[in-house]
């Protein structure tokens, strides 16, 4: 991986639109506990598709910058940060296979990256 300062907004944007599609999974979980078809459950089903659809656009943006086999390096931050929204804000434990896991993605991305 280049230290060049590009290069590294590029890859902390893109860890940032993995972030914000964890929040995809907080909008499902609480549309998830509404009533189905209530205004509720919709609200929370519009923000999920919304999210993802600003995801989508500025994943187009950030595989202009960087190849796709580095980009898909970094998706396993989805899950990280899943994991941390589920213990925060749903009251979910984090397991000691859950903090191996993600101990094993940081490693992964961090060896990968740097070749």
């Amino acid at each position: 991986m280049d230290r060049q300062p590009g290069k590294v907004l590029t890859l902390c944007t893109l860890i940032g639109i993995n972030l914000l599609y964890a929040c995809v999974g907080i909008c499902t979980k609480m549309a998830a506990l509404q009533t189905p078809m209530s205004w509720a459950y919709m609200l929370w089903f519009v923000g999920a598709v919304a999210i993802i659809a600003i995801y989508a656009l500025l994943w187009q943006q950030v595989l202009r910058r960087i190849e796709l086999s580095t980009a898909y390096l970094f998706k396993g931050t989805t899950l990280i940060f899943t994991m941390l929204f589920a213990a925060l804000l749903f009251g979910e434990a984090i397991t000691l296979p859950n903090i191996l896991g993600s101990v094993l993605i940081i490693i992964g991305i961090t060896l990968l990256a740097k070749s």
